[in-house]
């Protein structure tokens, strides 16, 4: 009987601090590693981006983000990019949805490239802990420059953390 009731009440506790963890007024951190050969495009062979995204709950389970990021391939242009975006958390147990539009600089051997590029995202927000989380996702990004060479989906992992 004791470990019955136990068990309902560490569920009670958990079904009512996840409807808590996106919730309107957190603040929202992380740092983003993608590429590795994980990713696939025309023109890059190898590379890896490294990010980091903020986002502050508008309303519930509703964020608007805003993210830098630096791109690094060992054969082709360094990008560097700045863009904002939406994140829709689907259901409480952290599966999300996300639209964002970058801008993106291109630099090789002294060319540049300006670029524009929105994407689509869906991930999972794993906790960890009350605030922290692991985040994969899997993204697709739409060149308006050049779609052959610099669109393309890929897999990034990040480690969030959700601040009252």
């Amino acid at each position: 009987m004791k470990k019955s009731l136990f068990v309902m009440l560490v569920t009670l506790m958990v079904s009512v601090s996840s409807y808590a963890q996106f919730e309107k007024g957190k603040y929202y951190g992380s740092a983003l590693l993608s590429g590795f050969d994980m990713n696939y495009t025309g023109s890059e062979k190898w590379k890896f981006n490294l990010g980091l995204r903020g986002g502050y709950l508008f309303e519930d389970n509703w964020m608007a983000v805003g993210q830098v990021e630096y791109g690094y391939q060992k054969y082709g242009p360094k990008t560097i990019s700045l863009g904002a975006g939406i994140r829709y958390y689907i259901t409480q147990n952290g599966l999300f949805l996300g639209m964002e539009s970058a801008y993106k600089h291109r630099s090789l051997d002294g060319e540049s490239v300006n670029d524009f590029v929105p994407s689509v995202h869906v991930g999972y927000a794993y906790f960890i802990n009350r605030t922290v989380t692991i985040e994969p996702e899997f993204y697709y990004n739409q060149s308006f420059k050049d779609h052959s060479e610099y669109s393309g989906a890929g897999i990034r992992i990040g480690i969030g953390i959700y601040l009252e």
